[in-house]
């Protein structure tokens, strides 16, 4: 069974940061692609920034300059570092990954979502 954890969330005031961690465990044999996404009230969820399965990087152009997205391959780890924090950065943050367990095909899975709210 595979899971994604996330952690970090929190409340932040304007112009502050927040890291978010996640990490994938269970019966792995690899993954594609992982990294964040998020939704906030009344709105569709919406990419933030993931590591695709060429290994580059894609951001959400209202994040550029601000978040930074990293990871640890080894561990089955993602981050994503949030700076400059503004209030329509406010969302539930979930984490994604597109990977193969064991002895099944590929498909999308997703954390439980961590809450990131950010006051003026």
């Amino acid at each position: 069974q595979v899971q994604l954890v996330e952690s970090g969330g929190g409340l932040v005031q304007a112009g502050g940061s927040l890291r978010l961690s996640c990490a994938a465990s269970g019966s792995i044999f690899s993954i594609n692609a992982m990294g964040w996404y998020r939704q906030a009230p009344g709105k569709q969820r919406e990419l933030v920034a993931t590591f695709t399965s060429g290994g580059s990087t894609n951001y959400a152009d209202s994040v550029k300059g601000r978040f930074t997205i990293s990871r640890d391959n080894a561990k089955n780890r993602v981050w994503l570092q949030m700076n400059s924090l503004k209030p329509e950065d406010t969302a539930v943050y979930y984490c994604n990954a597109r990977l193969t367990p064991r002895g099944l095909y590929e498909r999308d899975y997703w954390g439980q979502g961590t809450q990131v709210t950010v006051s003026s």
